[in-house]
């Protein structure tokens, strides 16, 4: 074929890792022989390679000429082998057997590779799957595990056409999604009345033994315990309730859930804290939790679950994190990762030139429970991070600092849209959110006059977006309150006055089985202040079951949120336990979420919907009914790359010998990034687990595996286009191409 060579890969100097050379040498497991016989016995010329190699590189060497003629017989497969940039189109064009041609490819021509595994604390992974194979065949060595082989059996299978690719009916689809409740069921919601009954009692009991106190929360004297129940039920109406009684030690959390944790989990759990990772749990989130699981509900709850009980992996982990978010490392006066210079060391992140976030020195910093995968975690390990509530309110140098922070916002080139959050954006007390948002007014106001005095092409670009990230509508919805509704509609009126186009709540809600009457309400109140609320999905294991994540977006759509991201989970071993393949994302993309792709012709109307936030109810259910669709699929899947942006442009370029998938990523084509990008390259991911510890631990939920046999053929991963929903609003000018605020070598 034109264009590919048939010469050998270069020998690399495996000399210079000795421990990789000591795995050569380490036998396979009995298990490992019956796969890779089976694997051999199945594959005739990939035996045949193997039996009459006298080295791996003659094995590449063999696999290569083999393999290129499969692929030639695809242009679309040449064209996305070849290409260093590619379309959707070709993607969505690529047969099953062409994605087993390009991953065998990638898997030669990157033979021999070395990466830092982070997940090993930083030991070298050296990959070269055809070698492991060959030290199998011809001398039971390599030390690959049953994983690996169990990775590799499915690829050859998907190359012979055996396996295919899933084509599932809407009937199957409904029938996932139906698995799934919501917290608006009323049979949901009557256990969630129990527990809390259940949790008030435990409070109610603890205040009157002193085992807790508060200044604002107590009782009179002579108050009987009907009059303390009716109390404390008001009180639950009340947020700061819920953030001054929240759970910070395993023994209270489980008592709150009626002593129904199991003594390996307590045993994680004092674990945890001995390592010194913090617990704050809030009484409404633990509400949410099942004490008995329902017949109609089992396993609905264990998304939640599993951000509140901490894994064995997190706690072995803690104390030897790494932060995954290498540009929000910052110094100042010095280039961040991404290559912006910032102006104080924890206020800003920065990875593309449209946007910044903005985290305050308020309560802010703070959030209203902490996620066990939480990306911060990096932060909680250094103390930068805790639930010390007092100690985050603003101290008196934080006016002057907010100034000189909206100062670098008014004299960047590029910057149009500021994300307030932390923490979380809500968490600040009302008169610092009015603050916040009040300099970012004033500032926009000052940024839209300096650029009256500029010529065309030389004009900044101006605020067109205010987002507030925050988890409260799902953590604490009673934080939602009237005063918050004010201060959000009027800064919307008067930055409309000014310029401001868009005004968005990020929250992140991770199961339908958070959608609960409370949360409900929040959303509605804050849609009423004439805000778009979005959400920021993190595909969990748990939450990554068939059907879950549908059912949460068709939940969601119902009152009014529009889905904007599905994370892959970030973080290396420590959020092993709630990591679910990239794989599985886009499987989920491919199968499940495309029943609510919506058709181009109601794009325009999409567009519409920030500018009519107050019906968004109304909006998204009458374009459902138009697109003949179950929710609109307006998020993306993307991973967070621990470098700058986000994207799932990715080829599985090998396997380590555990199984787990290394992954090299590119940019996501579709929007502009810093130009370090052309500097730093490709980003490489090394998978926490493989393919078959996460059906493993799927089964662990009581799923069928079988019902996601097509995830192993999943080895390439091309980032969606954005929803029009989501694209900035034009000027009526030219902006200048220069990039302020930058510094790259």
């Amino acid at each position: 074929m034109s264009g590919m060579t048939k010469k050998p890969p270069s020998r690399r100097h495996d000399d210079v890792f000795p421990e990789v050379q000591d795995l050569d040498k380490v036998a396979i497991t009995v298990l490992s022989h019956k796969l890779l016989k089976q694997l051999l016995r199945e594959n005739p010329e990939l035996d045949e390679i193997m039996r009459n190699s006298s080295n791996e590189i003659e094995a590449l060497y063999g696999v290569k000429n083999w393999i290129t003629p499969i692929l030639e017989t695809s242009p679309a497969a040449v064209k996305f082998y070849k290409s260093d940039k590619h379309d959707r189109k070709t993607f969505e064009s690529l047969s099953w057997r062409d994605y087993a041609a390009i991953r065998l490819l990638d898997y030669v021509d990157n033979a021999g590779r070395s990466f830092e595994d982070l997940n090993l604390r930083g030991q070298i992974a050296v990959s070269n799957p055809i070698k492991m194979i060959w030290l199998a065949a011809k001398y039971g060595t390599g030390g690959a595990k049953p994983y690996f082989f169990e990775d590799t059996l499915h690829l050859f299978r998907q190359l012979r056409g055996e396996n295919d690719r899933t084509k599932v009916s809407y009937e199957q689809f409904e029938k996932w999604m139906n698995r799934w409740p919501t917290g608006l069921d009323p049979r949901i919601e009557k256990l969630r009345e129990e527990n809390k009954e259940r949790i008030l009692k435990i409070i109610i009991d603890h205040i009157d033994t002193g085992k807790i106190s508060s200044s604002r929360f107590r009782f009179d004297e002579g108050m009987s315990g009907a009059d303390k129940y009716s109390t404390a039920l008001k009180w639950w109406d009340d947020y700061r309730f819920h953030l001054n009684f929240a759970v910070r030690s395993p023994e209270t959390l489980n008592e709150m859930l009626g002593h129904s944790l199991d003594p390996d989990t307590m045993k994680l759990l004092y674990s945890a804290r001995k390592a010194g990772i913090p617990f704050f749990v809030n009484p409404y989130y633990l509400s949410l939790l099942h004490v008995r699981a329902p017949y109609f509900a089992i396993g609905a709850d264990l998304a939640i679950r599993d951000y509140v009980i901490y894994s064995k992996s997190l706690i072995e982990e803690f104390g030897h994190i790494v932060a995954w978010e290498k540009e929000d490392q910052v110094e100042p006066g010095k280039p961040n990762a991404a290559g912006w210079l910032l102006p104080t060391r924890d206020n800003l992140h920065r990875r593309y030139p449209d946007v910044a976030i903005l985290i305050p020195d308020t309560v802010g910093r703070a959030c209203g429970g902490l996620c066990a995968s939480c990306q911060r975690m990096y932060d909680f390990q250094r103390g930068h991070l805790n639930f010390d509530l007092d100690k985050l309110r603003p101290g008196e140098t934080w006016a002057q600092k907010l100034d000189r922070l909206m100062e670098y916002f008014e004299n960047d080139s590029q910057l149009r849209d500021i994300l307030i959050t932390g923490g979380d954006g809500l968490m600040s007390s009302d008169s610092s959110l009015k603050k916040i948002l009040n300099a970012i007014l004033e500032m926009a106001i000052r940024k839209t006059e300096a650029n009256k005095s500029r010529k065309d092409g030389e004009k900044y670009a101006e605020i067109s977006r205010v987002r507030i990230g925050t988890r409260l509508p799902v953590y604490i919805p009673q934080r939602i309150t009237g005063d918050i509704v004010r201060i959000l509609a009027d800064f919307k009126t008067r930055a409309t006055g000014a310029g401001i186009r868009q005004f968005v709540i990020q929250t992140h809600f991770i199961s339908p089985m958070e959608v609960t009457p409370e949360a409900r309400d929040g959303v509605k109140k804050l849609i009423s202040a004439g805000w778009t609320v979005t959400n920021q999905h993190v595909l969990t294991a748990a939450s990554s079951r068939r059907g879950h994540t549908a059912k949460l977006r068709k939940a969601l759509n119902e009152i009014g949120v529009l889905c904007y991201y599905t994370f892959t989970v970030k973080g290396y071993m420590e959020n092993q336990r709630n990591f679910s393949t990239n794989a599985r994302a886009v499987q989920e993309q491919l199968e499940e979420k495309i029943f609510g792709t919506i058709p181009e012709k109601y794009h325009g109307r999409m567009r519409q919907f920030p500018l009519e936030a107050e019906s968004m109810v109304e909006n998204i259910q009458e374009l459902a009914q138009s697109a003949d669709v179950p929710f609109l699929a307006t998020d993306r899947n993307v991973l967070n790359l621990p470098g700058v942006g986000k994207s799932l442009t990715f080829r599985v370029i090998g396997v380590t010998r555990y199984g787990r998938r290394i992954l090299e990523f590119d940019h996501d084509p579709t929007r502009v990034h810093s130009p370090i990008i052309n500097k730093m390259g490709k980003v490489v991911i090394i998978e926490s687990k493989s393919i078959s510890e996460y059906l493993n631990q799927l089964q662990q939920m009581g799923e069928d595996p079988e019902e996601y046999e097509s995830i192993w053929g999943y080895s390439l991963g091309e980032t969606e286009p954005r929803a029009p929903i989501y694209e900035y609003p034009g000027y009526d000018f030219e902006v200048t191409k220069q990039i302020t605020n930058l510094s790259i070598a």
